[in-house]
């Protein structure tokens, strides 16, 4: 059965939870503006549906890996990352695997985009 109060709460938390990204996050803030760009593009273009859902994908695993790279640095912090060398290590790991989604997805999209760009002119 179904606890719609429990749902609802658990709704309610991760609703904090990209609030607190937006709200403290700049890097956060930019790939949802990007992401938004990709999204009218695909509008605008026409893109075919599995074209569609790669871009999705990539977007939805930029905005994830920004998440868990901001949670990671919570985490971190509260263990003081100059206690140990490896704190810093760890927050410069989860950055590269945002940076390297971002670089993924920006090709995808390169790849994606570029012949209906084409058509245009």
């Amino acid at each position: 059965m179904i606890h719609f109060k429990i749902l609802i709460k658990s709704f309610q938390y991760a609703l904090q939870g990209l609030y607190y990204a937006w709200k403290h996050e700049q890097n956060f803030r930019i790939q949802i503006f990007f992401a938004s760009i990709v999204f009218i593009l695909m509008i605008i273009l026409r893109v075919r549906v599995i074209e569609a859902v790669a871009l999705i994908g990539v977007m939805a695993l930029v905005i994830i890996l920004e998440l868990l790279n901001t949670m990671f640095e919570r985490m971190v912090d509260i263990l003081k990352p100059r206690i140990h060398y490896y704190a810093s290590v760890i927050k410069d790991m989860m950055a590269s695997a945002v940076l390297v989604a971002s670089l993924s997805a920006l090709i995808v999209g390169i790849l994606i985009f570029f012949p209906y760009i084409l058509e245009l002119f």
